[in-house]
């Protein structure tokens, strides 16, 4: 394995807890409810668009026009967007207090709305100890496009075969390790940690 020296993250999912569940727990009676709502709309094909900085309001009515049977939830997922939020995974925070106590350097690049990013930015500190992210709604181009690492490769001189990107979505993990990354599929901090230590960036 190349020498890995730099770690690039997701954040929602990762290391924001991050989920429709959390909104859509107060409005649907069951999780396999959620389930059916969320496929039906397709949630994260909608959301693609809304990431690389579609209007959200304006893909709110589109999506509603369209299905207008769920038209009262789609509405929330704007007016509400912030209980999807439900803080920290403390475990991948505890890790990534590690990392940064080596000096390790830092990155994110996350699919996330312009206009709710400031939700993060006012909530979790610790995104100041990166040493630079990339945000999908800030840079027009969502992952898994290979553009948005494209721009966090040149912006911040991050080289692929000397960085591991995590993220929870297999697809954003299979682009960036097309493009020379190692990559880390989250499931849980535990599995990322010793995947580190593999690296040699923790022991």
């Amino acid at each position: 394995m190349a020498n890995v020296e730099t770690v690039v993250f997701d954040l929602g999912g990762v290391l924001i807890d991050w989920s429709p569940y959390h909104l859509y727990r107060k409005l649907f009676d069951s999780d396999e409810d959620i389930a059916r709502f969320l496929d039906e709309i397709d949630l994260y094909g909608w959301l693609h668009g809304i990431d690389a900085d579609k209007p959200f309001q304006k893909g709110v009515e589109e999506l509603s026009a369209r299905l207008p049977h769920h038209g009262e939830k789609i509405e929330a997922y704007w007016h509400r967007w912030a209980e999807t939020l439900n803080g920290t995974l403390d475990d991948s925070l505890a890790v990534l207090t590690e990392l940064k106590a080596r000096n390790v350097p830092l990155y994110v690049i996350s699919n996330w709305s312009s206009e709710t990013w400031h939700h993060a930015t006012d909530r979790f500190e610790f995104l100041n100890w990166f040493d630079g992210l990339v945000i999908s709604g800030l840079e027009g181009v969502a992952k898994p496009d290979p553009e948005i690492y494209h721009i966090a490769c040149e912006r911040h001189g991050i080289v692929p075969q000397n960085a591991v990107f995590i993220d929870d979505r297999i697809e954003n993990v299979d682009s960036a390790h097309d493009l020379g990354f190692h990559g880390i599929h989250f499931t849980d901090a535990a599995v990322m940690r010793q995947e580190f230590v593999s690296m040699g960036l923790l022991s």
